[in-house]
């Protein structure tokens, strides 16, 4: 395609409803422009650019023939979305795209009155849909809810549970499944398309309702052979009877490149006098953009890249990427440990996962955007005498929490919890930090979690789960690449519950670290102590079970004690604090501060910009521990209390 920026037809179109009076060329045309615009945008910005590429046509379709946004289109996941916020107003901040301040790369309610809901996460748009639909119906209010669902996401079972009550809403209700990946349907052709036209017809529609009609006088078992014969016909021809069973009525699949057949079904679907619909689209993802194309991923997320060539910007990393440096020791680890399994929720290269499996494939297993079944599928390999690693997002182990309570801490089961995306995300925002873990886990009984300060001792932490049989373990790192120390060549596991003193060992200042912080903890101890302040500093490595004797000898000697976690609160500041008040070591003036992220869904941004709004880096401990001593430039305040 021409890839210069021309977009006379897109310069005319700042809403939906100035594309309705365009005639098909025209809109067309409008598709290429959509597309030639969202290619030089993610090449200026990075972020999700192939299955955006496969919606172009689809986008402009739906908008073109559904009454935006009274209608409510809502797209699953989001990262699709793209070409919808360039048709939807949103065209001149495009480019701001993942940026701070600048637009999410999700859909966002706060964003455009176009975002009838927001996503990140699969899976969600069924249920919402129907949620939209049935409150217009109860208001007697007009309008349709148009789920666009891809055939990733219908893996997960709440895809199904929505269909399972989707009836309700009637003709209100239109699913698209957007079949990008593998095919479930026979290919697209000619043949299929006139069909899905003729099927979603209102003749068709009538003529089969006036059948349904007078079936039901026919004799029961003539009734019933004719429902069976009617679902039959079409889903031998269509491949729909899944769906049917659902309670949709099936059209499709057909070319979802194609306007020629896109706009003619869904016209009839929007007039139909059906129940819900569900529509078959078949779209390639990359569509238009030769580089996305050939690419095995289809360049599902990509860095900033070069428009023309396609090559990606990429800086060389001082340091191994933390789920590579779990993947890779996981898969040395089990070349000598049969029992050693790997399982991941649709996500292989961004948990490690996939290093695992290139050396292991027999004991690797992608069970799909499935977090539930994947924690209850681990538990059971654990109480058969495996040692399954479930390596997941912080953010995505949410949606399996009642398995880990019900399934795994219940039963005090050896399932291992390698969890990815700790902390802050950066651009993917707020829908993708890791924030909620350590408060979720640590208040579990049975539960061990650890958090790794380095690459260094995620590789040990490793070793550590997988020697830890006696009950349930997880450990959490960041996104991104490791702070450059050395990898151990052989990880050897920690003792349960120990942390270690990484710098000092007396004075004023205690510092206890959780996780990464621990760089910045470092960096605030030389800057107190220029300041004429000896400050320790500790991994503590545990956040459950805590290191009790290590956190009760630094508190009897040091004056100020401070908690620092990536993590919210209910986490190791307040473990601390109950374990302090618990004891009665806070009882003569010691003071103890817990700095911790904010109470905040943060927005998108640089996660070193996220840390610094956080209050999270090097200067905002050594202001909190100023604080605490009511410290100033020429030493102690007048009347500060010094404890003695």
């Amino acid at each position: 395609m021409d890839l210069e920026l021309s977009t006379p037809i897109l310069d005319r179109v700042k809403v939906p409803a100035d594309m309705r009076g365009l005639d098909m060329a025209e809109l067309r045309t409008l598709a290429d422009d959509v597309r030639n615009e969202m290619i030089h945008t993610v090449g200026q910005t990075g972020g999700h650019l192939g299955s955006g590429l496969g919606v172009v046509e689809l986008t402009v379709a739906l908008h073109y023939v559904f009454d935006t946004p009274r209608d409510k289109v809502i797209w699953d996941v989001g990262h699709q979305a793209y070409p919808h916020k360039i048709i939807t107003g949103r065209r001149d901040r495009i480019r701001t795209l993942r940026q701070g301040g600048g637009l999410s790369g999700f859909t966002k309610r706060s964003e455009s009155e176009y975002d009838p809901f927001g996503a990140a996460h699969s899976s969600t748009s069924i249920s919402a849909a129907i949620g939209f639909a049935m409150a217009n119906q109860i208001a007697g209010q007009p309008g349709k809810a148009i789920a666009v669902i891809g055939d990733g996401s219908m893996s997960a079972g709440m895809a199904y549970e929505a269909m399972n009550n989707a009836q309700a809403a009637g003709n209100r209700l239109v699913v698209i499944l957007n079949d990008n990946d593998m095919s479930i349907a026979p290919p697209v052709g000619g043949l299929s398309a006139y069909l899905a036209r003729l099927v979603s017809s209102r003749p068709f529609l009538e003529l089969r309702g006036l059948a349904k009609k007078l079936s039901r006088h026919l004799p029961a078992p003539l009734h019933s052979a004719a429902k069976k014969t009617d679902e039959f016909a079409r889903g031998m021809v269509m491949g729909g009877t899944l769906f049917e069973e659902l309670g949709f009525y099936y059209v499709g699949p057909i070319d979802g490149h194609n306007l020629d057949q896109l706009i003619p079904v869904l016209e009839n679907v929007r007039d139909a006098a059906e129940g819900p619909c569900l529509i078959h689209v078949v779209t390639q993802k990359g569509k238009g953009y030769a580089p996305a194309e050939a690419a095995a991923d289809k360049y599902h997320g990509v860095q900033k890249f070069n428009v023309v060539t396609g090559e990606q910007v990429k800086t060389p990393a001082k340091a191994p990427a933390y789920q590579n440096v779990f993947g890779e020791t996981l898969a040395k680890l089990a070349e000598t440990d049969k029992r050693i399994v790997a399982i991941t929720a649709a996500m292989p290269s961004g948990t490690g996962v996939d290093k695992f499996a290139r050396a292991h494939p027999e004991r690797t297993f992608d069970v799909g955007i499935a977090e539930q079944h994947a924690v209850t599928f681990a538990a059971g390999l654990a109480a058969q005498g495996m040692r399954p690693f479930c390596a997941i997002y912080s953010t995505f182990l949410q949606r399996a929490y009642d398995q880990v309570v019900h399934d795994v801490a219940i039963q005090n089961l050896p399932v291992r919890f390698a969890i990815d995306r700790a902390g802050l995300v950066g651009a993917d925002g707020a829908t993708h930090a890791g924030t909620f873990d350590i408060t979720y886990l640590a208040s579990l009984p049975n539960m061990v979690v650890m958090a790794a300060a380095d690459e260094a001792e995620l590789a040990h932490m490793t070793a550590t789960a997988v020697a830890h049989d006696s009950g349930p373990i997880a450990f959490r790192y960041p996104r991104g690449n490791g702070v450059g120390v050395p990898l151990p060549e052989t990880p050897t596991p920690l003792e349960i519950g120990k942390g270690r003193i990484v710098h000092g060992g007396s004075g004023k200042i205690a510092i206890l670290s959780l996780g990464t912080r621990l760089a910045e903890a470092l960096k605030a101890s030389d800057t107190l102590e220029a300041k004429g302040l000896p400050t320790t500093v500790a991994d503590l490595r545990f956040v459950k079970p805590l290191d009790d004797d290590l956190i009760r000898r630094l508190i009897k000697t040091h004056e100020v004690v401070i908690t620092i976690e990536e993590g919210a609160i209910g986490g190791l500041g307040a473990h601390v604090l109950t374990m302090a008040s618990d004891e009665g070591l806070t009882d003569n003036g010691l003071k103890i501060r817990t700095m911790r992220l904010p109470d905040t869904f943060q927005d998108h941004d640089s996660p070193d910009k996220q840390y610094d709004e956080a209050g999270l880096n090097a200067p905002h401990i050594v202001d909190t521990v100023l604080k605490a001593l009511r410290w100033n430039e020429t030493g102690l305040e007048q009347g500060a209390e010094v404890r003695a």
